[in-house]
């Protein structure tokens, strides 16, 4: 099972919407982001036939594949709040009385929590360590307002940036954040990896997909 995050155009998220439906995918979620312009990210679930379907679909009626149009990450979901959720999630198809999630370590999904306004130089710092881009979302904590970790003021708003690395630039790339715009820095990130098990949209990145 995996969480699909597609990051698009906003004119494409009709068409993503639609292709998701179509695969009878649950929990269909869409935000606003922003990263070199702004961009619609839809999230959803699906099983790993599915997961290849809906990037098979992606590629051939949004062109994910092809610069500018997008990209998609497949996180695999690690475990599931019980039997009838997991029946949910995979439309009523039978599974495994115990769920076992598929994982692979060619990619990484690297999330960035920073201060409001910080972008610039968390990307500046993930960039000069091989990073390719990234999306970016704007949020807000919901701690106390007094509250600090290190210099993150949990309150205060936030913006969340996602990047796909390959697995051995990884720890370059969150070595530097830390380095250059890390909890001791005005831009006060946070950050973390997660497994992705598929990729489309990142070019040559994707060469070794299956």
């Amino acid at each position: 099972m995996n969480y699909l995050i597609s990051v698009v155009n906003p004119g494409a998220m009709d068409r993503v919407c639609e292709i998701a439906a179509a695969l009878d995918l649950p929990q269909t979620v869409t935000l606003l982001g922003h990263g070199t312009a702004v961009q619609s990210i839809i999230m959803t679930v699906a099983n790993p036939e599915k997961t290849r379907k809906f990037i098979k679909e992606m590629r051939r009626q949004v062109y994910i594949g092809i610069p500018g149009h997008g990209i998609i990450m497949a996180v695999p979901i690690k475990s599931v709040g019980g039997g009838k959720t997991l029946a949910y999630l995979n439309n009523g198809e039978q599974q495994p009385a115990r769920y076992t999630p598929e994982l692979s370590n060619r990619y990484e999904l690297i999330v960035i929590v920073a201060n409001e306004g910080r972008t610039d130089q968390v990307m500046n710092a993930a960039r000069a360590a091989g990073a390719t881009g990234g999306t970016v979302l704007h949020g807000k904590g919901t701690g106390s307002q007094n509250k600090k970790f290190y210099n993150v003021s949990i309150a205060a708003e936030k913006e969340v940036i996602l990047m796909v690395a390959q697995n051995d630039r990884k720890a370059a790339i969150m070595q530097s954040v830390l380095h250059h715009a890390g909890p001791d820095s005005e831009a006060g990130a946070i950050l973390f990896s997660l497994p992705v098990s598929e990729v489309a949209g990142f070019g040559l990145m994707e060469d070794s997909i299956t």
